[in-house]
Parts: C-alpha cells; sequence; structure tokens
C-alpha cells in the first residue's frame, strides 16, 4: 500500500482486501491507507464510501453477480467486481464508461489479460440485462437478508426478537452513513461558545435535539478543528453519551469506569463532575489506557485516575464498597455500529454472544462488591440483542440478591418512550444514533 501513485479505487480495492483476509477493522485501515498514498480531500470521500459502500452491501452485490459469474475467482477478483457493481448500482455521479474503464486497467495492472477480458465480459453484461431482482426470494427474512446484505442468521434472530418491521427498520438504518456528533466540554464554555467558535473556523454545526451537551456536524470535520485541539469537544455518538446520565452523578461523587477506554464515557462522566470528585478509569491494554490519558489531558480534566488492568482483577486493587458510582461498558457483540464497522456484521457468529455473555457477567460481579451500598451500577453495551442485553442483567440479579434493579432517570426527554423501567434499548432508527443498551441497578445490602 506504499506506492504513493495509487488511483482512489485501487486504494479501496486494497482496503476491502486487506479487511476481508485479515479480519481487520475498515475503519482503522481507511485512516492509514489515506496517509500512506496521501490522498487529496476531495478523493477521500469518494474513498471512504467506495470502501463502506462495498463492504456495506456485499452480500446485495454477490446475489447480483452471481448469475454472471462462471467458475471459481480469485478473491481479489471478486472484490474488483463488486467495487465496480457498487458504483454502478448505488452511485449515481460516476459514468458507467470510467468505471468499466477502470476496472479493466487494474484487472490488467494486477493480473492478466484474460482476467481483465472476463472483468469487462461480466461488466458489459451487467450492463446490457441489468441486475436480477429481489423479487423471486419469497422468505421474508431471506429477502431482507440480501436486500439489506445482513447475514439470515442475524435478520432471523432480530426478527424473532423484535418483529420484522422493526427489523427491517433498523437494517436499512444500518446502511446510512452515521453523521458526525460531538459533546461539548461543559467545563470550558457553552454549546453557544461551541457552535460560534466551530463557524469561526468555517465548520457548520447544529443543536442536538437528544442531548443537551451535543452538536451534530452539518459541514465540515470537527476533528480537524481549533476547538478539538483546544479541548473543547470529545467526538462522541448520542446514544452514547447516554450513559453517564444515567449514572445520576453529583458533585464529588467517585466513580468506576471498569471498561473504559478509548475514555468517551469516562471523560463525560469527569465533566458532568464538574472537575470534582474522582474517575478510576481502567483498561485491560496499556495502548489503550494511554489513549484515555491522552483525551483526559487534551480535555484539561485533572480528576481521571486510569490504571492498566483487568476490571476482573479490580478488587485487588480496590477496596470493598469504595465507589458511589460504576459503569461496566462491557465488552460486547457490536451488533449496535454496523453503520461505522460494516465488516462486523460478516465476522460475527451467532456463538459469539453466548460467549461474551461469560465475560460480562464476570466483569459486573468482581466490581460488584465495590460498590457502596445505595449505590448505581450501571450496565451497558452497544449491541442490539435481547438475549445477550437483557439475559445478562436477568442473570447478574438472579445471582446477586443484594442488587435490584432501578428505574433509570437522569436522561433526557427525548428518550423517555424508549425507558422501561430499569432498561433502555436505543434502535439506531430511533434518533439517528448508535443502537445501544443501558440498564441500572442499586445495591440495596
Amino acid at each position: 500500500m506504499g506506492n504513493k501513485k495509487k488511483t482512489v479505487r485501487e486504494a479501496a480495492l486494497d482496503v476491502i482486501e486487506a479487511v476481508e483476509k485479515n479480519q481487520s477493522y475498515s475503519n482503522l485501515l481507511l485512516n492509514s491507507v489515506i496517509e500512506k498514498n496521501e490522498l487529496p480531500s476531495r478523493d477521500i470521500g469518494l474513498l471512504t464510501e467506495l470502501t463502506y459502500g462495498t463492504i456495506q452491501r456485499k452480500l446485495t452485490l454477490d446475489y447480483f453477480l452471481a448469475p454472471f459469474i462462471k467458475g471459481k475467482l480469485d478473491d481479489w477478483v471478486r472484490h474488483l467486481l463488486r467495487l465496480s457493481l457498487y458504483q454502478i448500482v448505488y452511485l449515481d455521479r460516476i459514468p458507467e464508461r470510467a468505471v468499466l474503464h477502470e476496472a479493466v486497467e487494474i484487472a490488467k495492472k494486477r493480473g492478466h489479460k484474460g482476467i481483465a477480458g472476463m472483468v469487462n465480459g461480466v461488466l458489459r453484461s451487467i450492463q446490457r440485462k441489468g441486475v436480477p431482482s429481489l423479487d423471486s426470494i419469497t422468505d421474508p427474512v431471506e429477502r431482507l437478508s440480501i436486500e439489506t446484505s445482513h447475514p439470515y442468521w442475524l435478520v432471523k434472530r432480530w426478527t424473532e426478537q423484535f418483529g420484522l418491521d422493526k427489523t427491517r427498520e433498523m437494517c436499512e438504518m444500518n446502511l446510512v452513513a452515521p453523521k458526525q456528533t460531538a459533546r461539548v466540554n461543559t467545563t470550558k464554555l457553552t454549546r453557544e461558545e461551541l457552535i460560534h467558535k466551530l463557524s469561526e473556523s468555517n465548520v457548520e454545526v447544529k443543536r442536538s435535539p437528544v442531548i443537551d451537551e451535543a452538536v451534530q456536524t452539518v459541514r465540515g470535520n470537527l476533528v480537524k478543528t481549533d476547538a478539538f485541539n483546544d479541548g473543547d469537544l470529545t467526538i462522541q455518538d448520542e446514544s452514547s453519551m447516554l450513559v453517564a446520565h444515567a449514572l445520576q452523578l453529583e458533585k464529588g461523587m467517585v466513580v468506576l469506569d471498569a471498561c473504559a477506554a478509548p475514555g468517551g464515557k469516562t471523560t463525560h462522566i469527569a465533566e458532568l463532575l464538574g472537575g470534582t470528585g474522582e474517575v478510576h478509569a481502567l483498561d485491560l491494554h496499556k495502548h489503550k489506557v494511554k489513549l484515555i490519558d491522552q483525551n483526559a489531558a487534551r480535555l484539561g480534566l485533572s480528576n481521571i485516575h486510569t490504571s492498566t488492568m483487568d476490571s476482573r482483577k479490580a478488587g485487588e486493587t480496590f477496596k470493598e464498597e469504595s465507589f458511589d458510582r460504576i459503569l461496566v461498558d462491557a465488552p460486547c457483540s457490536g451488533l449496535g455500529v454496523l453503520r461505522r464497522k460494516p465488516d462486523i456484521k460478516y465476522s460475527k457468529k451467532e456463538s459469539d454472544l453466548s460467549s461474551l455473555q461469560k465475560i460480562q457477567l464476570d466483569i459486573l460481579s468482581s466490581v460488584a462488591p465495590l460498590l457502596k451500598k445505595n449505590g448505581i451500577l450501571v450496565y451497558s453495551t452497544c449491541t442490539v440483542d435481547r438475549d445477550e442485553n437483557e439475559g445478562t442483567v436477568k442473570a447478574f440479579l438472579s445471582d446477586h440478591p443484594g442488587f435490584e434493579a432501578y428505574n433509570l432517570k437522569g436522561l433526557p426527554g427525548t428518550v423517555q418512550p424508549f425507558i422501561e423501567g430499569n432498561q433502555l434499548q436505543v434502535f439506531p432508527q430511533d434518533f439517528g444514533g448508535d443502537g445501544f443498551y443501558i440498564s441500572c441497578f442499586v445495591k440495596t445490602k
């Protein structure tokens, strides 16, 4: 990927190939390719769209390609056909002849004349005959799976848990690129002051209708602003901002964030405490703890203390009943963030969900004794799955008679309709945030 002269489509092909081959995360890989190839900013948008779009719609593209492909293909050739077909079917502004020309050039460069001829033949046949209709798929679950490119097992599972209509809305929303949202560092400035400061850098944002201290990007990139460098804001999804509010914080509290990296929620807690109290942030990996430290330093927050630690061993470091509040933002299947990481929907297996539950329960059980009596424990995940979320909560409560479900309070009015007692399941279609789950407990004895 070090070749500076790569075209946008060649770079996109590299990313798609690496994601598939190495199970790398598309978002991290994309950034490194942009840096290595020194792409001009007008190409970055196209590269992002081609890469995400092709990965996002993989099952649909394969369904469209199937009638036109005979025999076995090399992986890179299949990726190239998907990438080309994605542009033909989903992008209006790119002329088809340009797509075909570049596909043939890449095929010549990477393969040989025979492959180039085959790629040309397949794409020209599709141009002539059009892609096959989805109408022939009679099973509604299979049709939704192919139409929105989500694996069959997942669509079936969601349909059983939430019904077909809700599942369809979620699958369709997962194909829409997420908006960039940010949280105002209220220890430094107000939302209005931030909006004004950003407008001076030619970045336009609007007030979030969901969270009082949040903004949504209308134009520009917040990461490239003075406001970001000065620690005036944190890039964070609106659903994820609900978590710190669910803790019902009061000034001077001592809080444990048990699975904290990269620190979005940690720093939010520290800001809501207004610089008072203490937030102890733990993560298993040293390089991730460094990210929390960097974020805290950029935001000018001195009430955060980090440690590299497996939170299942937190009891060896902290005394029992040392915390007023504990947050367990648990490692999860991540099915709520498929818009940001489209590759996970293909690499996850149904069996992964039950193996994660054991880790989630181990973490909850390990930190439970560290909470003071009458203290609040919040458990959250960025997934949408009834068994993984509600199942973990039920299992925790039945194993810990000293804890009771505690109604979620302190959350903004916009999400009140979605709250059921001590639980909140946010779907991506609810207000355009990530799929997210939050539940709340109180320690009674």
